[in-house]
């Protein structure tokens, strides 16, 4: 059967089954409301501790990453996502996941061919893109503050 793209393209479109789209984004609202509300719950718990609130904002951070590594490792992040879908992108957990995930994945070829290497295959355009705006957007505040 000769099909163009096109054709295929229709074909796979019909066939498809349709995204509950309300259910997806009710589904990722709650669990990043859940992600979130968890971080402020330990960054209260780290002030409560005596962390002052800048401290206890990067304790929270710190521990949200290593949370979300271990759920990673430990196959949970996973099913999270199964369930929440977008809502487990929150930021730092999401970007977290994207960092051990395929360290996971590639752990067979080696530490530093495999797990090393395919770190940041991933998030090193993230830290690529990041840094390089952050220098730009410094550099036209910079010039703003000079004129």
């Amino acid at each position: 059967m000769e099909m163009t793209p096109k054709e295929y393209q229709e074909y796979v479109k019909e066939k498809s089954p349709k995204s509950p789209l309300g259910k997806n984004m009710a589904l990722a609202f709650v669990i990043g409301g859940a992600i979130c509300v968890l971080g402020q719950l330990i960054q209260t718990g780290w002030g409560a501790a005596g962390l002052g609130q800048e401290d206890a904002g990067t304790a929270a951070s710190c521990s949200l990453v290593f949370l979300s590594a271990l759920a990673t490792g430990l196959n949970g992040y996973n099913k999270l996502a199964r369930f929440g879908g977008a809502g487990t992108l929150v930021p730092i957990t999401g970007f977290a996941n994207a960092v051990v995930s395929p360290a996971i994945d590639f752990r067979s070829e080696g530490f530093v061919t495999g797990m090393a290497a395919k770190m940041f295959v991933i998030a090193g355009p993230v830290i690529v893109f990041g840094t390089l705006t952050s220098v730009v957007y410094g550099v036209i505040l910079m010039l703003l503050r000079l004129v």
